[in-house]
């Protein structure tokens, strides 16, 4: 999911180092690795992680698997657990509730959308494209610039 004109108003890429850690760190002298660059997020993105770790409470047959907050735009790799009805495609059907209800409930929160209209979706066909996907969400972070939604834009305050 990507912000609506680029903005940059999720958060800001910190640290200078390789990531080593799945998960977005905090730092200190006992957590070297947490220099590694990685998504210090604003108070947007603080709302949309918390909901991204809600979707499987809201969604039990949905399984938020890895996913990157970036100053601009979401990464989220979804599962689909067995024995959910699927109905035509999980793309057509499980996989835009799930996006819809965390653009709508950003909204209401914010008292604006903060969102493009539509999402870019990816089936997921071996372990191959899982493992490059996987490794494209962890090492963003550290690829900010060279990323395509980068536009260099600074936030003012977190």
């Amino acid at each position: 999911m990507c912000v609506k004109d680029g903005h940059e108003m999720l958060g800001r890429v910190v640290g200078d180092a390789p990531p080593r850690v799945p998960r977005i760190p905090t730092y200190s002298e006992d957590n070297p690795r947490a220099k590694s660059p990685h998504v210090q997020l604003s108070e947007y993105g603080t709302f949309i992680d918390a909901q991204i770790q809600k979707s499987s409470q809201i969604y039990p047959h949905v399984l938020i698997d890895k996913y990157i907050i970036m100053p601009n735009h979401v990464h989220l790799i979804i599962i689909i657990k067995d024995g959910t009805r699927r109905g035509a495609s999980p793309t057509k059907s499980i996989i835009p509730q799930v996006m819809q209800s965390l653009k709508s409930i950003t909204t209401k929160k914010f008292g604006f959308s903060i969102w493009q209209r539509s999402f870019h979706d990816h089936i997921i066909h071996n372990e191959a494209d899982y493992r490059r996907i996987w490794q494209y969400i962890d090492e963003n972070p550290a690829n900010w610039t060279q990323d395509c939604y980068y536009t260099q834009q600074a936030l003012s305050t977190l």
